[in-house]
């Protein structure tokens, strides 16, 4: 039996309830992602833009990401179901964007935490470190 939605479409509402505002939607042109799918996400207020035509490395971005989520964090552990990668994507995107030293950013994060103000020339030397989805990445800061 069809309704007309294809699966990407039926997959769609209850992300977008739960997650954040989605501004952008940046897709290729392949045809699971029919009409009822870009209508989901603009009449949430997104904007739906679609790579050019026969531009193969227009996907370059998102090929980046997915590749750097799969070596970074999900080839290393046992996914168990939606709600688990949910939840471990969620405390991956947080540390990704917060965290690691990104190359293009001159070695900052891309939402850098505010700036560091040194009291004496020489601050002691104590470290914290906070694990995270169980010791798969870490987090440094300065002990105050």
């Amino acid at each position: 039996m069809s309704f007309g939605l294809s699966f990407s479409t039926m997959q769609l509402p209850k992300p977008l309830q739960a997650g954040p505002r989605v501004h952008f939607v940046i897709r290729d042109r392949d045809a699971k992602f029919c009409r009822g799918f870009d209508d989901v996400f603009s009449s949430e207020g997104a904007e739906v833009l679609r790579t050019p035509l026969q531009a193969p490395n227009a996907n370059a971005y998102a090929e980046r990401w997915v590749g750097t989520v799969r070596a970074e964090c999900l080839d290393w552990l046992l996914v168990v179901g939606r709600g688990h990668l949910e939840r471990t994507l969620k405390v991956y995107i947080a540390h990704y964007n917060a965290h690691p030293h990104h190359r293009a950013l001159q070695l900052e994060p891309p939402d850098p935490a505010a700036a560091v103000t040194l009291i004496s020339r020489h601050p002691p030397a104590r470290v914290h470190r906070r694990d995270l989805l169980g010791g798969l990445l870490h987090e440094y800061r300065r002990a105050a």
